[in-house]
C-alpha cells in the first residue's frame, strides 16, 4: 500500500476518491505495479513498447500492432447494459441484473492481472470547461500498454482531468482486464468474456479482450453506452453514434454544421473527413470535427442545438481507406503522425503496411509480408493465395491535430451550433439521395427506423432492411420507448431547431447495378441542398416521406450524370415505400412506450403514401 502511495504521489494524482479505486482494483487483480499516465508520456511508452514487440515500426513515427487472432472485433452478444432496475432492460441493450454481473467479472479479473502491471488512464471525454464536462471524466485502468497508448490519442489524457473535478466522486470507473485470451472460448458456449456498463454505478468492467471498443473504454464504453444513460438520466444531452462536420460558403460567410449517424458501410467516416469537390473548392470549405461520436445539448442562451465530439481521435476502418475514398484520412495517418495500425498487413524489412484497397493490387513483391495473423504470404498453401492480407475490421488510430482539415473550434467547451440532422443507410432502392424532414416527430420517427440492406448471408429477403435506430443498435443502454422520448424532449426544448433528413449514396440502376450518384467528396451537394432548404433559399418538392430536391435545386457544377439517373435518385418510389411502412411498424412493436408522438407520425406518412399521389 505505501508503495502504491508513493507512486500515486509522485503523480501528483490528489483526488482520494480516484486513489480508492485504484487501491481496491489493484487487490483485486493481483497487478505487481501501478503507474499513472499523461499524455506527455507517450513518446517513452511507445518506446517501451516497440522494446516490449508490443509494437512494431511502421516507418517513420508510425507503429504496427497485432491482436490475437481471436479477438478483431467488438463482441455485441458479450456487450451487456447492468444495473439492479428490470426496468432499464430494452430490446437491444442485454440488460442484466448488476447484482449477478459483478461478482461474475469480479471473479474473472480476480489475479487475472498477477505479474502485470496496472495503468492508471485519467482521462476526459469533452473539450476542457464543457458544459457536459462532469459526465465526461473517468479513469481507466489497464495492464495493457498497447490500450494505454490507443487511449492517449483517443481521450485527453492526464491527471490534471481528474484532480479538480466539482465533485470528486464523479469520475467514471473502468477497469480493462486482458484475460489469457489463448483459453477463453471465444464465440463458444463456454465464453468466459463479459463487457459490462453498469450503468447506474457509472462503472464499466471489460474483461477477456485488448481491441478496440473492447479496451479503450473511454471511447464506446463510456463515450456512447455511459453518457447515453447519463444524458437520459440527467434529461440534459443526447449522446449519439454519430459524425460532425462543418460547411463554410466562403462567397457568404456563414457557417453550417451537419452531424449524423449511419449504420455499418453506409459512408459515414468518409462523410465525416469529406473535401468540397473540386468544381465547388474555391466556394466552400469542409471542417472536419469527428467522425464517430457526438455528445447534443440545447444551449439556454440561444435555444439551439449544440454539439462537441467527446473524442480526440479517429479510430478508423483501413479497409478502402485511399486517396480517392477518403484523402483527409490518408493526410492523417501519414509518416509523423503517431499512428498505430492494427492488424493490416506488415513487411518488417520495409516498416510499410498494407490493407485492401490502400492501393487497386497487393504488392507484387510478397518479400516479407504477413498477413494480419503474422503468416508470411509467400508460404501460404495455394488454396489461401487469395485470401485477404488485412482484416476486415483493421484500423489505424490518430489524434484529430493530423487531420489535416481539423476544425480550427473543434475543442471549443461550449461545442458548434447544429443546423441539421442526417441518417443515411445503405440501400439501392426506394431511398432516394436526400429527402428532407421538417417536422420533429417525423425526423426522430426516420432516425428510429434507420436501417440498411442486408447481406445476402444475412437472414431475410433481399432489400429488407437490418433496423438500426439512430445507428446505435449496439449502445443502446436504455429501453428504446424512453430513447425516442428523450429525444423529443431534448430537440423538442430547442426553440431553433435543426432540419432532419436522410440520404442514400447507393442507390443502384436496377437493370446493370452501376450506382446513380458517384459518392464520396460529391455527397457534399446534397448537405448543401438542404441547408439552403433550412435557410429557405430553395423549397423542393413535397413528398410524402419528406422534401426532395428538384433537379434544377442540386449544384451539379462539375458533374457529368446521366438524365435518366438523375431522376430516379430524386424519386420515391412509392410501392416499395408502402412495403418498407409495414416492417417499420413490426420494428417498432418490438419497443415498450413508444410516444404516441412517434405512431401519429407513423400513420401520418403512411396515410400520405396511401393516399393518391399527384
Amino acid at each position: 500500500m505505501d508503495v502504491r502511495n508513493a507512486v500515486l504521489d509522485d503523480a501528483g494524482l490528489t483526488n482520494a476518491q480516484v486513489r480508492a479505486f485504484v487501491h481496491g482494483w489493484a487487490e483485486v487483480t493481483g497487478a505487481a505495479r501501478i503507474e499513472v499516465v499523461n499524455a506527455s508520456d507517450d513518446a517513452r511508452l511507445l518506446r517501451e513498447a516497440v522494446d516490449a514487440g508490443e509494437l512494431l515500426p511502421a516507418g517513420e513515427g508510425r507503429y504496427y500492432s497485432r491482436s490475437h487472432a481471436k479477438d478483431t472485433a467488438r463482441s455485441e452478444e458479450r456487450t451487456v447494459v447492468a444495473t439492479d432496475d428490470p426496468a432499464d432492460a430494452g430490446t437491444y441493450n442485454n440488460w442484466r441484473p448488476a447484482s449477478e454481473m459483478r461478482p461474475l467479472l469480479e471473479e474473472r479479473m480476480r489475479g487475472a492481472s498477477a505479474g502485470k502491471t496496472m495503468y492508471v488512464v485519467p482521462y476526459l471525454m469533452a473539450p476542457p470547461g464543457s458544459p457536459l464536462e462532469a459526465y465526461a471524466a473517468g479513469v481507466e485502468l489497464t495492464d495493457s500498454r498497447t490500450v494505454v497508448l490507443h487511449m492517449i490519442r483517443m481521450a485527453r489524457v492526464g491527471v490534471a482531468h481528474i484532480n479538480d473535478l466539482a465533485a470528486p466522486n464523479t469520475f467514471v470507473r473502468a477497469v480493462h482486464v486482458t484475460g489469457d485470451l489463448d483459453t477463453l472460448g471465444q464465440g463458444t458456449p463456454d465464453d468466459q468474456r463479459y463487457f459490462v456498463t453498469f450503468a447506474r454505478e457509472r462503472t464499466i468492467l471489460h474483461y477477456g479482450s485488448s481491441y478496440g471498443g473492447n479496451a479503450l473504454l473511454g471511447k464506446i464504453a463510456h463515450g456512447l453506452r455511459q453518457a447515453t444513460f447519463d444524458g437520459w438520466a440527467s434529461g440534459e444531452f443526447l449522446a449519439e453514434q454519430f459524425l460532425l462536420l462543418g460547411i463554410t460558403d466562403k462567397q457568404t460567410g456563414r457557417k453550417y454544421h451537419v452531424c449524423g449517424g449511419m449504420p455499418s458501410a453506409s459512408g459515414k467516416t468518409n462523410l465525416a473527413m469529406t473535401l468540397a469537390p473540386d468544381a465547388l473548392g474555391d466556394r466552400y470549405h469542409v471542417d472536419f470535427y469527428g467522425d464517430d461520436i457526438a455528445w447534443l445539448r440545447v444551449d439556454p442562451a440561444d435555444g439551439r442545438v449544440y454539439a462537441i465530439n467527446p473524442e480526440f481521435g479517429v479510430f478508423g476502418v483501413a479497409k478502402d481507406t485511399n486517396e480517392l475514398t477518403n484523402p483527409t484520412a490518408v493526410a492523417a495517418i501519414a509518416p509523423g503522425t503517431g499512428t498505430i495500425f492494427t492488424n493490416v498487413a506488415y513487411n518488417a524489412d520495409a516498416a510499410d503496411v498494407w490493407w485492401e484497397g490502400r492501393t487497386p493490387e497487393p504488392p507484387a513483391d510478397v518479400t516479407g509480408w504477413r498477413d494480419w495473423k503474422g503468416e508470411l504470404i509467400s508460404e501460404r498453401p495455394d488454396g489461401e493465395r487469395n485470401a485477404p492480407w488485412a482484416h476486415p475490421n483493421s484500423r489505424f488510430t490518430t489524434t484529430l491535430e493530423h487531420v489535416p482539415n481539423i476544425a480550427a473550434d473543434f475543442d471549443v467547451p461550449r461545442g458548434v451550433p447544429i443546423d441539421a440532422i442526417i441518417f443515411g443507410g445503405r440501400t439501392r432502392d426506394r431511398e432516394p439521395l436526400v429527402r428532407a424532414i421538417t417536422d420533429l416527430a417525423e425526423g426522430v420517427y426516420d432516425g428510429l427506423t434507420l436501417g440498411a440492406e442486408a447481406t445476402f448471408a444475412a437472414e431475410g429477403t433481399e432489400g429488407v432492411l437490418r433496423y438500426d435506430p439512430m445507428s446505435m443498435r449496439p449502445f443502446m443502454a436504455f429501453p428504446e420507448g424512453a430513447y425516442a422520448a428523450h429525444w423529443l424532449k431534448v430537440i423538442g426544448a430547442a426553440t431553433d431547431q435543426p432540419i432532419f433528413a436522410h440520404v442514400n449514396w447507393f442507390q443502384r440502376d436496377p437493370d446493370d447495378g452501376h450506382f446513380l450518384w458517384p459518392g464520396y467528396r460529391d455527397n457534399l451537394r446534397a448537405l448543401l441542398w438542404l441547408v439552403q432548404l433550412r435557410n429557405g433559399e430553395v423549397s423542393g418538392t413535397p413528398t410524402p416521406v419528406g422534401i426532395v430536391p428538384t433537379a434544377d435545386e442540386l449544384d451539379l457544377t462539375g458533374m457529368d450524370l446521366r438524365p435518366g439517373d438523375l431522376d430516379r435518385l430524386l424519386t420515391i418510389d412509392v410501392p416499395r415505400w408502402r412495403q418498407e411502412m409495414a416492417h417499420r411498424a413490426e420494428h417498432l412493436e418490438q419497443f415498450r412506450d413508444v410516444p404516441e408522438a412517434i405512431w401519429e407520425a407513423h400513420r401520418r406518412v403512411a396515410a400520405a403514401l396511401d393516399a393518391p399521389q399527384t
